[in-house]
């Protein structure tokens, strides 16, 4: 066995199982870069200090840019009797300057070592999510604009409910997507703070300079607790909840795009690349990547879950159940990238189908609100307004007809407000009209919340 870092305080080697069920190095190797990161503005205050001297910083420096090149070049043999990245990296560093290189670790713990490499590698993931939430979201203004005036049922409790612009529709993702925004980039402000310095849990007999590192490191805090510092987890729970969110409403806009695309609907194509075909029916293109956004979203949210009840019953300080809470991490962030980076480019390859969507709006009386609301205006009470219309809904569904079809005669046999203009407010693109107001879904309204995210976007 090769001697550990730590093998002094034993009298027989850890067992060659128990060495393979501990060791972190196959997955948090993906830190290493991060790890030197942190290691260099470790060692640079060290010097700045006093504890090692000028001769010891350059030598270490040197050391670690080696090892840079080495990883970039794909020729580190990673070590599992070494346990983890940074003992892998602390070893290959003694390797190459010597005394130099075990000098390095003087003043901190792989405790803090490690909470401090997880959040620089979160932080920069995080600027990446939020440039990707950025591109999906100008994909859907983009067709939001294109479809400003396209007319399509909306729905509650999947019912036809009222007509609807299809680019109203598409800037309902593009204002959850912009909460998913925020949520992101105020979750990094939690997870920019610095836990070096606090050791393995009470801070060091050595004269840090904690400041000074946060600076190199570009932190904007400091944790100011030493034993909260290498022990929560708090900031990667709280963005697995923020990308959970995200995931759930790319799962809503799948669950439609798979609606839609059903020949029952027949409301969009999606392009070709993005689906597949069967093995059996011939006939068949099945909305594949929406269909596993969907699966993916509880795929995160699993991992939601699995990270909180890692840390629901750990006292302080750290203990080894830590080291599960990178896997969940590393998937969750690799699932929202490749989620977020198809997505867009799915949606560029939407086609969309004006006159079904039309048609669906006269099957199901979406504009029978429009008709209530008309009564009131002329000065009819809304309840009895909604009772009139309700009693003519009846009519046009036994005569198997739209509002709009029936005569003017037998719209006002239910109530003699009702004049001949009523019919302008019948049709579907009436009602999208009618509905300018902030919020609604005019195709004025539409157009002007593009304006709006546009300028949103380019601000961020």
């Amino acid at each position: 066995m090769s001697k550990k870092n730590w093998s002094g305080r034993f009298h027989e080697p850890v067992s060659e199982l128990v060495k393979q069920y501990t060791a972190s190095i196959t997955f948090d190797k993906r830190l290493a870069k991060y790890d030197i990161q942190g290691s260099l503005a470790h060692a640079q205050m060290l010097q700045q200090a006093g504890i090692i001297n000028v001769e010891d910083l350059s030598a270490i420096q040197a050391g670690m840019q080696e090892i840079l090149q080495e990883i970039d070049g794909g020729r580190i043999n990673w070590s599992i009797d070494l346990e983890d990245v940074h003992m892998n990296v602390e070893h290959l560093l003694t390797q190459k300057i010597g005394d130099a290189g075990k000098r390095l670790h003087t003043g901190r713990s792989r405790n803090d070592q490690v909470a401090t490499d997880i959040r620089l590698w979160l932080r920069d993931e995080i600027d990446a999510i939020v440039a990707l939430i950025k591109e999906l979201q100008t994909t859907l203004i983009d067709l939001a604009e294109e479809n400003a005036a396209v007319v399509m049922p909306g729905f509650t409790h999947m019912q036809v409910a009222q007509p609807v612009s299809f680019g109203h529709h598409m800037l309902a993702y593009v204002e959850m997507l912009g909460r998913d925004y925020e949520r992101m980039l105020d979750c990094r402000h939690r997870v920019n703070r610095m836990p070096l310095g606090s050791a393995a849990l009470a801070g060091t007999t050595f004269p840090i300079q904690r400041e000074y590192t946060a600076e190199l490191l570009g932190f904007e805090a400091i944790c100011q607790n030493s034993l909260d510092a290498v022990s929560d987890r708090d900031f990667a729970i709280e963005f697995t909840a923020a990308a959970s969110i995200l995931m759930m409403h790319l799962s809503r806009m799948s669950e439609e795009l798979i609606y839609w695309m059903s020949p029952r609907f027949d409301f969009i194509d999606l392009a070709d690349r993005f689906c597949t075909g069967s093995s059996i029916m011939p006939q068949k293109k099945n909305p594949d990547v929406p269909e596993l956004v969907r699966g993916k979203t509880g795929r995160v949210v699993g991992h939601l879950l699995g990270l909180i009840t890692l840390m629901k019953s750990q006292p302080l300080a750290y203990n080894k159940d830590n080291q599960e809470d990178k896997e969940p991490l590393f998937d969750t962030v690799d699932t929202l990238v490749d989620t977020l980076r198809i997505y867009a480019e799915m949606m560029r390859g939407v086609t969309v189908k004006p006159e079904s969507m039309r048609n669906a709006v006269l099957q199901g009386y979406a504009t029978a609100t429009d008709l209530a609301d008309y009564l009131v205006k002329e000065g009819l009470p809304f309840r009895d307004s909604h009772e009139v219309v309700a009693r003519a809904v009846r009519l046009a569904e036994e005569q198997k007809c739209d509002l709009s079809d029936l005569p003017l005669n037998v719209l006002q046999s239910f109530c003699e407000l009702i004049k001949d203009d009523v019919y302008e407010i019948l049709t579907p693109e009436g009602s999208l009209n009618a509905r300018n107001h902030i919020g609604g879904t005019a195709p004025a309204q539409v157009i002007a919340q593009i304006a709006r995210w546009r300028e949103i976007l380019k601000s961020n």
